[in-house]
């Protein structure tokens, strides 16, 4: 091997400018329990926000849901491709970006509510609500943590999310 590509080789293993080796991240199993973490207590806090501060909107959006699981769904699903595509061209243009930056934020914020009122509608579904909100915030915060952490329950916990997130939009574009 040449002392060029011995060099290049040495470059290859060495980050960026600091003379140190890239050393990953994490492993992939934590990685994927971190995410799980973050689900479950993503949902209990917005979820407990939710019912605190404004129940008979969590509880009509739930009855939305549960209604109409499938128009919630694709009216989700549609949005979210929707506004990724208009993020993407806002970024794209450069100038976009402080438009897109909050709305990237916004539309966090609404896929955290919808998921949460999503979930709580199942942890309502299967324990009931006759104790109080505790019970089924816990079981619907748990749901979302264990299926992220399945990985492909991902894909499942994607469309419950789209579901909520269809529910919450369709009050406010109609």
């Amino acid at each position: 091997m040449s002392a060029t590509s011995q060099a290049f080789a040495a470059a290859l293993q060495m980050g960026p400018g600091s003379g140190q080796p890239v050393e990953s991240v994490g492993s992939p199993l934590l990685n994927l329990a971190g995410s799980a973490v973050g689900a479950f207590i993503t949902t209990l806090v917005v979820g407990a926000i939710l019912v605190a501060v404004v129940p008979d909107y969590t509880e009509r959006k739930m009855a939305t849901l549960l209604d109409e699981p499938v128009g919630s769904f694709i009216y989700g699903f549609v949005s979210l491709i929707f506004f990724a595509l208009v993020v993407l061209v806002l970024v794209i243009t450069i100038i976009g970006i402080f438009v897109a930056i909050p709305l990237v934020l916004v539309l966090y914020i609404v896929w955290a509510v919808g998921a949460s009122i999503a979930f709580l509608a199942i942890g309502e579904r299967l324990v009931g609500r006759d104790d109080g909100w505790t019970k089924p915030l816990l079981v619907g915060a748990g749901i979302n943590g264990a299926l992220t952490l399945t990985g492909i329950g991902g894909i499942l916990t994607l469309a419950i999310g789209a579901a909520g997130f269809g529910a919450v939009l369709r009050d406010f574009l109609g």
